[in-house]
């Protein structure tokens, strides 16, 4: 069952439209700042955005900056809200329930396949940025940061290229976990309608209300709960030494939405009367 979803993840359109799009942006802010060398001062802008001219290896974390907040997010509220709903919409789920595959495998292999585009989406906007980042800008001045290939840290330290590569693999792996919080949630919304569409826009529902609670002073007893929360969080392993405590709190808060979202929508479709 877990290769029938990848296959179907890799022969759907939308899903290759939505990482075009979301490589398109690094690569179109990345021409941009070329062209024109005027980076946002320090503090301004995407993280890392105002580092990437003296260094364009730093250029994959700029663009995560760039895509997670809103783009990312996005792209799995369209995937996951179309694992069950989207099958429903178009008359295969009755039929794919009818084969002797239970309820709890098909929404298994719907979570795993949406883990696998999103590891895939993440990984190849690094490697894209990554590609633009050093033509376009370089590998780093020596001299301004100590050593060849090296950046500065947001703490003011050097780290070396491997160190670099390091906290950047970290930083996906983070960034995957936080997506696949909010894609459980996405996928719980799928599994309430049978409108993909519908679906998708009650994810993105959840996470526009969210991100506005966060700007909210009223709700900070609620902040640390949000699932929003602690997403911009993977720019602390950018920092010497890494600061832990927000990295540790978010990881434990999406495993939290994962299990309490995913068992939501198991609970549902496993008593669902699927009549499409």
């Amino acid at each position: 069952m877990i290769k029938v979803e990848l296959h179907k993840l890799v022969l759907r359109p939308r899903v290759w439209l939505s990482v075009g799009m979301l490589c398109a942006l690094p690569a179109v802010v990345a021409v941009f700042l070329a062209t024109t060398k005027i980076a946002p001062p320090p503090g301004q802008g995407a993280a890392f955005l105002s580092a990437v001219l003296s260094n364009g290896s730093l250029y994959p974390a700029a663009a995560l900056a760039l895509v997670l907040p809103v783009f990312l997010p996005l792209a799995v509220a369209v995937i996951a809200g179309d694992s069950i709903a989207g099958e429903a919409t178009t008359g295969t789920l009755r039929y794919l329930l009818v084969r002797p595959v239970g309820r709890t495998k098909l929404l298994l292999a719907k979570l795993i396949a949406l883990a696998v585009f999103v590891v895939g989406a993440v990984v190849l906007v690094v490697v894209t940025s990554l590609i633009f980042g050093i033509t376009l800008f370089g590998n780093g001045d020596a001299a301004a940061v100590g050593q060849p290939g090296g950046v500065t840290s947001l703490s003011g330290a050097s780290l070396g290229p491997l160190d670099v590569v390091f906290r950047l693999l970290g930083a996906v792996g983070y960034i995957v976990l936080s997506m696949l919080g909010f894609g459980a949630i996405a996928l719980f919304m799928s599994t309430i309608t049978d409108s993909a569409l519908g679906a998708a826009l009650g994810a993105i529902a959840v996470l526009v209300t969210s991100s506005v609670l966060e700007a909210l002073e009223a709700a900070t007893v609620i902040k640390p709960y949000l699932p929003t929360h602690y997403w911009l969080s993977w720019i602390d392993f950018f920092r010497d030494p890494v600061a832990w405590r927000n990295i540790d709190n978010g990881v434990i808060l999406q495993l939290v939405y994962i299990g309490l979202f995913f068992g939501a929508a198991w609970a549902n479709f496993a008593t669902k009367d699927v009549t499409s």
